[in-house]
């Protein structure tokens, strides 16, 4: 799963996300269309965000089924 696709999951609008980190908007833009990747610091708080781990976040699997 990718970012936008986690973010969406978690019903929340990229807004939503920058206003939670104290990012921009088009930080999450670019994290979310491959433009480049969220700061190691951010992938922690991201992945509690969107109710999911670390590694889903960068693609690596880890579904349970769920």
């Amino acid at each position: 799963m990718g970012l936008k696709e986690a973010r969406k999951r978690a019903g929340l609008t990229a807004k939503d996300v920058a206003l939670s980190l104290g990012v921009t908007f088009q930080n999450v833009y670019n994290w979310e269309n491959g433009s480049y990747l969220p700061p190691s610091k951010r992938l922690p708080e991201l992945a509690k965000l969107y109710g999911c781990t670390v590694d889903e976040l960068l693609g690596g699997g880890g579904q349970d089924g769920a």
